[in-house]
């Protein structure tokens, strides 16, 4: 613990009454919930359906969908058990941990829905040779770029913070360890330890925002001089992934890029991407995507697996 005297972190979490708090806590554990099922939905029926597997966007998908099971079970049931409970405490160990998973599966997402942004511009710009472009060599190899960046990103984070001595006051105004705000309560060591954490999210955030923005333009470009039955067959396979894009990044910059980091809306919007989103990110593809829909379907006749959650997602 370097010297630290601090043995565990109070989070504030939400001020609200009581039954705010239930209510809040039901919302967080239906969130929770959808999010398990309809992503492990997604997952088991892409990879038991080969001709999806096959295809390097659902191949993606699905990959995708494992990313959003993690990233709602990081934060999410911790605070399901605060908001019922009544306590608010964490360990320092919890803390790290939270840190750096966060950032894993946050920075994976960023990187993976950068991914899937290119994967569109190829597949439109040369569909004869999508197939030959985007291999499964070349998709795994992508794929492990992406999380190798992750991992990357999640570690330099929890080292910078976990070298810093924290003797107290140990309150969190947050229902998450929030990095800027544990730096912010370090003894010593907080500037520099802020100048890092914030140069490696730039480093990560700011390309892959930029390249899905430059992904979408050079699309729009290319469909110019086509007709307008490409523009919608186009439009239709990209209207999900910019939907999912927009909801996680959103919050994300509203949240970040705002001179305070402790108010009652920041929380809301890191409830949304840490919580709402992964719940929201299946259900757009499964109620848009009519391919999933199908297998969806073709699966549950042969499977007779999870009869409720096929019901609820899409079927």
């Amino acid at each position: 613990m370097n010297g630290s005297t601090v043995s565990e972190f109070i989070l504030l979490g939400f001020s609200c009454s009581g039954i705010s708090w239930l209510f809040l806590s039901t919302i967080v554990l239906a969130c929770c919930t959808t999010s398990f099922l309809s992503n492990f939905l997604i997952m088991v029926t892409i990879w038991f359906e080969p001709r999806l597997l096959g295809s390097p966007m659902y191949f993606f998908l699905a990959n995708l969908s494992l990313i959003d099971i993690s990233l709602g079970c990081v934060a999410s049931p911790k605070l399901a058990a605060d908001l019922l409970n009544y306590g608010h405490s964490i360990s320092y160990g919890g803390c790290m941990a939270q840190v750096f998973l966060l950032h894993l599966f946050g920075g994976a997402e960023m990187l993976l829905l950068t991914l899937m942004a290119y994967d569109r511009y190829v597949a439109i710009y040369d569909p004869l040779r999508y197939m030959v472009i985007m291999d499964r060599q070349r998709c795994l190899g992508l794929l492990l770029l992406c999380w190798a960046g992750s991992l990357v990103h999640g570690i330099i984070q929890v080292v910078v913070v976990a070298q810093l001595p924290f003797c107290g006051p140990n309150v969190l105004d947050n229902f998450f360890c929030d990095l800027p705000q544990m730096i912010k309560l370090a003894c010593s060591g907080g500037y520099s330890a802020e100048i890092l954490t914030m140069a490696n999210d730039t480093m990560i955030t700011a390309p892959c925002f930029v390249a899905l923005l430059v992904s979408y333009a050079a699309i729009l470009a290319t469909l110019c001089g086509r007709f307008r039955k490409d523009w919608r067959k186009a439009l239709s396979t990209c209207s999900s992934h910019l939907m999912v894009a927009s909801l996680f990044y959103v919050p994300i910059l509203f949240v970040y890029l705002k001179p305070s980091s402790s108010s009652q809306e920041d929380k809301i919007a890191a409830i949304f991407y840490m919580v709402a989103t992964p719940a929201l990110n299946p259900l757009i593809y499964a109620l848009r995507n009519q391919e999933i829909k199908n297998a969806i379907r073709k699966w549950k006749i042969k499977q007779k697996l999870f009869p409720i959650a096929l019901n609820g997602v899409c079927v």
